[in-house]
C-alpha cells in the first residue's frame, strides 16, 4: 500500500514516514522544504531504497496533489503539513490561515476528486485555547475556543474536515476522518538517524538542549508568572515515536463514515523549570536560565486526557518520562550539533 505524507520532511512528519516505511509501506512524501528537510527525505531514501517518492511540492496545488493521488492510487493520507509558530501566527495571521487552512482546504479537495478514503490530520490541542481550570486535563468534548490565529487556522480545517466527512457519507460514498489533537512534542527517533531541527527553533526542548551544547548562551523562560505552581508554563509532553504510532494506529482503525478526534499526550504536565532540570539531569550540563517577558497566545497550563484513545485503541504513550525525551534528543544533537545541516552520516 501507498500513503501519502504532507508535510513529510518535517520533524514530524520524517518521523511518519520512517515508521510506515519499516512497516512495508510505499510513502509518497510532499513538502515545500520551507521549514522541511531535504537532507531528512535523502537518509530515508538511502535506508529504504525504491519505497520512498519525495516530491518537492505545496499541497496548496490541488491539480498536482489529486495527479499524485490518482496516479499512484493512494487511499491514505496523513496530513502534517503546516506552519506551527504560536507567536509568528499571532504577527502573522493571514499567512497562518493561507498556509493551514487554505492549502488543506486544496488538499481536502484533491482527496475529495481522487476518492481517497481515510485521512488523519494532525491538528493541535491550541484548538482548545485557554480552558478553565475545571476543564484540565483536557478531553475531547472541551469547548474549542483557540486564542491565538494557529489555533483558529487548524480548527477551520477540523470543521471542513467534519463537513466533509458528512457529505461524502449523504452522497453515498463515505470517508473515514480523524483529527489528532496533541501537545508539545520531543524526542528522536530511537536509531538517531532523524532528529528535531527548526529554523528557527522554538521548542523548548531542543532550545534548553542547545543551551547545554553551546549553540546558544543560555535559555530565556518567557513569563514566570502564570498561575501554575512554579509560575511558568505547563505542558503536556509526548514521544515523537509515540505520537507517530498513534497516527498509525488510528489510520489502521479508521471505518468508511468514520470521523474521529482524539488528544494525544501522557496526561501528565510538565513546568518550563522541570523540562529545564530534566534537560540538565539527561545531558549532565549546567545550563544558563534568562527571564523574559511572556509571549503572547501562550495559555498557562495544557495537559491532555487521553483516556478516549486509550480506551478505543489501546494505545498510551511509551515514553513518559521529559528526562528520557531529552536523552533520545540529546543523542541525536550531540552527533548533529548544526542539526541537518552538518552532513553527518553521508550525502
Amino acid at each position: 500500500m501507498t500513503i501519502l505524507v504532507t508535510g513529510g520532511a518535517g520533524y514530524i512528519g520524517s518521523h511518519a514516514v520512517q515508521r510506515l516505511l519499516r512497516d512495508g509501506h510505499d510513502v509518497v512524501a510532499i513538502d515545500t522544504l520551507f521549514r522541511g528537510h531535504a537532507r531528512a527525505m535523502h537518509l530515508l531514501a538511502r535506508a529504504f531504497p525504491g519505497r520512498l517518492t519525495f516530491i518537492h511540492a505545496d499541497v496548496a496545488d490541488r491539480a498536482l496533489v489529486e495527479g499524485i493521488l490518482r496516479a499512484r492510487g493512494i487511499r491514505d493520507v496523513l496530513h502534517f503539513a503546516a506552519m506551527a509558530y504560536v507567536g509568528e501566527s499571532v504577527e502573522e495571521p493571514l499567512r497562518y490561515y493561507r498556509n493551514n487552512t487554505l492549502a488543506s482546504l486544496a488538499l481536502i479537495e484533491a482527496c475529495d476528486r481522487a476518492q481517497v478514503e481515510r485521512l488523519v490530520f494532525s491538528s493541535t490541542a491550541a484548538t482548545y485555547g485557554e480552558p478553565d481550570a475545571s476543564r484540565i486535563p483536557i478531553r475531547e468534548d472541551c469547548p474549542q475556543h483557540p486564542i491565538n490565529p494557529y489555533g483558529a487556522s487548524k480548527l477551520a480545517v477540523e470543521r471542513m474536515l467534519a463537513d466533509w466527512c458528512a457529505s461524502r457519507a449523504r452522497a453515498g460514498r463515505p470517508v473515514a476522518v480523524a483529527c489528532l489533537r496533541y501537545f508539545n512534542v520531543a524526542g528522536s527517533d530511537a536509531s538517531g538517524l532523524l532528529g528535531e531541527d527548526h529554523h528557527p527553533e522554538t521548542h523548548l526542548v531542543p532550545l534548553v538542549l542547545q543551551a547545554a551544547v553551546g549553540v546558544r548562551e543560555a535559555i530565556t523562560i518567557f513569563g514566570a508568572d502564570y498561575p501554575t505552581p512554579d509560575g511558568t508554563c505547563v505542558r503536556d509532553y509526548i514521544h515523537v515515536e509515540d505520537l507517530v504510532e498513534a497516527h498509525i494506529r488510528v489510520l489502521g482503525a479508521l471505518r468508511p463514515g468514520e470521523w474521529r478526534a482524539y488528544n494525544l499526550g501522557t496526561g501528565r504536565g510538565a513546568s518550563v523549570r522541570e523540562v529545564i532540570d530534566a534537560c540538565r539531569r539527561a545531558t549532565g550540563r549546567e545550563i544558563t536560565e534568562r527571564a523574559g517577558a511572556r509571549r503572547p497566545g501562550d495559555p498557562p497550563e495544557l495537559t491532555a486526557d487521553p483516556g478516549a484513545i486509550a480506551r478505543d485503541l489501546g494505545w498510551k504513550a511509551r515514553v513518559t518520562s521529559i528526562e528520557d525525551m531529552a536523552a533520545s534528543a540529546w543523542r541525536w544533537m550531540l552527533a548533529h550539533p548544526r542539526g541537518y545541516d552538518d552532513g553527518a552520516g553521508g550525502a
